[in-house]
């Protein structure tokens, strides 16, 4: 049975959705079949990073929460998209990329969070997607924040990863978001640290945050001017394959596994 995991962050801006298009990307490079969820419903957008244009899709998550299409429908294939500069594409040992995009569309954001859905299709979305696909992991790229909708979905997870930066600001959220996570009984759970400086010292800051939150630190990942410069252009992983952050990012989905 596949594993469902939330990647979650209690404020905006710690690059969420970057960290899980490159884990679905490193995940399926080592032969895996990989769905992400974009549940994300006000502020959608990692679809940019898997190069799917939402003006060709015909259906959107927002369609089937509103009942106009079954849960395949919004289902979009994107791993033969995804090529390193050396044309070596992420099915090299037979993994997939499958992606469930919210739309982008103003009436259509506006519409279901005016209107609101049935919270329990989401449950079952998940279910029939991991059993439809046949997924080795499904990932759900949450709304920052604490909402029915985000506790749902760390409630039905198999592993929760919750990213935060180095920042006063992410640190009162973080803590509540550990909290909660732990009154839910998430199995596996851990704390991804992002942006951090790379002259900060990394056994430092782990040993700190891991005593802060009474929580496992499973990634640091440091801030590279290569990330910043791609601007979500691409994947940074299948980019720069060679790269530490790209390592960590590996080491990540090995956690994971």
């Amino acid at each position: 049975m596949g594993k469902i995991v939330s990647v979650h962050s209690f404020r905006g801006g710690t690059g969420k959705s970057n960290l899980v298009a490159n884990l679905a990307a490193s995940l399926a490079s080592e032969g895996k079949r990989v769905a992400v969820v974009d549940t994300d419903i006000q502020s959608p957008g990692i679809h940019v990073l898997f190069n799917l244009d939402l003006k060709q899709v015909a259906y959107t998550l927002n369609d089937y929460l509103l009942g106009r299409c079954p849960v395949d429908a919004p289902v979009f294939d994107v791993t033969q998209s995804l090529q390193t500069e050396r044309g070596q594409q992420v099915t090299a040992r037979n993994g997939a990329i499958y992606l469930i995009p919210s739309s982008m569309k103003v009436d259509e954001i506006t519409t279901i969070l005016s209107e609101g859905y049935d919270i329990g299709l989401l449950t079952q979305a998940f279910q029939q997607l991991v059993n439809h696909l046949n997924l080795d992991f499904l990932l759900i790229d949450t709304h920052p924040g604490i909402n029915e909708e985000t506790l749902l979905s760390i409630g039905l997870s198999d592993a929760l990863i919750v990213i935060l930066r180095p920042d006063q600001q992410d640190f009162q959220g973080t803590a509540l978001t550990v909290r909660v996570a732990k009154q839910l009984k998430i199995p596996q759970m851990g704390l991804v640290v992002n942006k951090l400086l790379p002259e900060f010292d990394q056994n430092e800051v782990k040993a700190t945050m891991e005593k802060t939150f009474d929580a496992s630190v499973v990634g640091i990942l440091t801030l590279e001017t290569e990330m910043i410069r791609l601007g979500s252009r691409d994947l940074f992983c299948l980019k720069f394959p060679e790269h530490p952050l790209s390592r960590q990012i590996h080491h990540l989905a090995h956690w994971l596994s």
